[in-house]
């Protein structure tokens, strides 16, 4: 079996600890650098969409487990627009701890303003979804990426029913009881939604895996789209290997280090790399050794360049081949 690791974040941030296995790794594969991009623009690339509209909202829809049938949706993730001096900041879901009932509560308000031009689907509690009446040409990078950044930058010029969907859904819930709460208990409020991935459900996606392990929908919404099977992401590499099959290439998204990267938290990003480290790197190199694995890949898509690193039984052997600390690969 080939297992492929997609990891997001590895060589952006600094760990202080050593940490063996995924150096290891690193340092006897055979690697290989790409223009650098983030995770959605890599999950386009490698499920063979191309230059196709990145409909993330759509694919999330069916990652769920629904058919997004012919409209066109997008992902409409909850946020809040940070007022500076002069501009206005992005600040992500990740940092705001949105519940449930708070997601359910907003969405219900903006379908009860917006039907039945526009419906809002609360997939998860970071992870909303809007169907729209009209097809949107309308592209912007994901709440993560665009982390931090000035809004007039980040967001593409709005225009027509999207610039009134996004003025009015503002106004909305800047006025809603959830948000007065949250301001009561000293919380950001939810303030504005974040459109990005605007599109109907692609054609023609095709993958080299036979299922795809992941926490992003998006993820798994490509997985269905291509005929892979699709997988929640298990707690460890012990499990994952439990339930996988003997041969195959196999997917898994590790993104748990998007979100402290992007929220500056360097105290988070050590802890969630170190729990990699423990919970998918170690086990998986200890398979690798066992022959339970053929090979085991990782991708990097956003250090200074797109990392690919292939790494099989016979290659750990080459002792020659030092490890070295992560941030010397970025």
């Amino acid at each position: 079996m080939h297992c492929e690791l997609l990891v997001p974040g590895l060589l952006a941030g600094e760990a202080t600890e050593t940490l063996p296995a995924i150096e290891l790794v690193l340092a006897r594969g055979r690697a290989s650098a790409a223009a650098r991009c983030t995770l959605p623009r890599w999950l386009q690339d490698a499920f063979g969409l191309g230059e196709a509209p990145q409909a993330a909202g759509a694919l999330t829809i069916l990652g769920a487990g629904r058919d997004p049938g012919e409209a066109c949706w997008a992902r409409a993730d909850p946020v809040h627009l940070r007022v500076m001096r002069d501009r206005l900041v992005l600040v992500p879901g990740h940092a705001l701890g949105v519940s449930a009932e708070e997601a359910r509560a907003l969405c219900e308000a903006l379908n009860s303003h917006f039907a039945p031009d526009a419906a809002f689907e609360a997939v998860e509690p970071l992870r909303w979804c809007v169907r729209l009446a009209a097809d949107a040409t309308y592209e912007a990078d994901c709440p993560l990426d665009a982390a931090g950044r000035d809004v007039d930058l980040a967001l593409p010029a709005a225009r027509g029913a999207v610039h009134r969907l996004l003025n009015e859904a503002q106004m909305l819930l800047h006025e809603h009881a959830v948000n007065a709460a949250r301001e009561a208990r000293g919380e950001p409020p939810i303030n504005s939604v974040w459109l990005w991935g605007a599109g109907r459900k692609p054609p023609g996606a095709s993958g080299r895996w036979r299922s795809v392990s992941a926490a992003e929908p998006l993820a798994l919404g490509l997985a269905r789209a291509c005929g892979a099977y699709p997988a929640s992401l298990p707690a460890s590499a012990h499990a994952w290997l439990e339930r996988s099959p003997e041969e195959g290439r196999q997917l898994v998204v590790l993104d748990s280090l998007r979100a402290p990267l992007a929220l500056g938290e360097a105290a988070q990003y050590r802890e969630a790399l170190a729990q990699l480290e423990r919970d998918w790197f170690a086990p998986l190199v200890a398979a690798l050794r066992a022959g339970r694995l053929g090979m085991l890949s990782v991708h990097v898509p956003d250090g200074a360049q797109a990392l690919a690193c292939e790494t099989t039984r016979g290659d750990l052997r080459r002792f020659w081949r030092r490890p070295r600390r992560l941030h010397e690969y970025a």
